[in-house]
């Protein structure tokens, strides 16, 4: 893709099309929980998230207007874990990268990923964009962004 890639804040209005997203098989399969989430805890999580941005932040990539792909950040104890979809329509095409190559310049704290073992594509975008594997654990790498905050500790 050539035009730019902008991420804003996520909204209420934007329920229905992370709600498709969250439940297309292909991402189901990448997630921790790959059970099809019911409309109803979509709404009441995506309000209750969109509230608490100290502890989690959300946000929709575009391209041209379009969306085309979402990313999150949930605040653990000593870093923020970073998770990515990209819509169905989109994939293949560079998006994660962007999305992810972007989003780590949001922060200056320490950044970690969860990626299944067997989600190669995931994996390829965390180290492109500079993510180091730390450790596995019953099927999940977990990742690191060494950025320089992370590195003085």
């Amino acid at each position: 893709m050539t035009a730019p890639l902008n991420l804003r804040s996520a909204e209420m209005a934007d329920a229905d099309l992370l709600l498709l997203w969250r439940n297309d098989l292909e991402t189901r399969k990448a997630s921790h929980n790959m059970e099809e989430v019911l409309i109803e805890s979509h709404f009441a999580w995506l309000d209750a998230s969109l509230k608490s941005p100290q502890k989690r932040r959300l946000w929709i990539a575009e391209i041209d207007g379009k969306a085309v792909g979402t990313c999150r950040a949930d605040k653990l104890d000593n870093a923020w874990e970073l998770s990515w979809t990209v819509a169905p329509d989109a994939r293949g095409k560079g998006v994660a990268h962007q999305m992810l190559s972007k989003l780590v310049h949001y922060f200056n704290e320490p950044l970690m990923a969860q990626i299944k073992v067997n989600n190669i594509a995931s994996i390829k975008v965390a180290e492109r964009a500079g993510f180091v594997l730390g450790t596995q654990e019953h099927g999940v790498l977990f990742y690191v962004y060494p950025n320089a905050s992370s590195m003085a500790h």
